[in-house]
């Protein structure tokens, strides 16, 4: 099987988009990921994915915390910023002494609990220290291209 092949049927499953972001020897880093899920309620724990040739990778396994911020529909300048192609300069609030994006639908810190390395990417599990959260629509991204969430005619009363 090809790698685009793979790729591409990937990419049809939608995803929201996060911006993770740690804090390591004073400096703030972050970027953006879609490897993301929730594992566990007892205890709360979630997944995050870091490809191996991620610069971010490094900065978790030393700070050993990080958090994961849920983007809005509006941030998708964020996401793209954090994907490297940079915006302008970006403002961080703090929760539990960790860096987070103000305005995002949810705002989740985690401890590292265990990490685990497969294929080309490392995935970290967390504990989750803190959480805060909005009502807002996420930003998703589906195919390459971002997207806004649009009720169905059936979700209508």
């Amino acid at each position: 099987m090809d790698d685009l092949l793979f790729r591409k049927a990937m990419g049809k499953f939608a995803t929201g988009v996060t911006v993770l972001t740690t804090a390591h020897e004073g400096d703030i880093h972050g970027m953006t990921a879609n490897g993301f899920m929730s594992v566990s309620l007892d205890p709360k724990l979630v997944v995050i994915s870091i490809g191996h040739k991620a610069r971010f990778l490094e900065k978790v396994t030393q700070s050993q915390r990080f958090a994961v911020n849920i983007l809005a529909e509006d941030q998708e300048p964020l996401s793209r910023h954090f994907a490297g192609r940079p915006q302008g300069e970006v403002e961080f609030a703090a929760l539990d002494g960790l860096p987070v994006l103000d305005g995002a639908v949810a705002r989740i810190t985690c401890e590292v609990a265990s990490t685990h390395v497969e294929g080309d990417h490392t995935l970290f599990i967390g504990r989750v220290t803190a959480i805060e959260f909005e009502e807002k629509n996420p930003l998703l991204f589906y195919s390459g291209q971002y997207h806004e969430v649009k009720a169905l005619e059936t979700n209508k009363i």
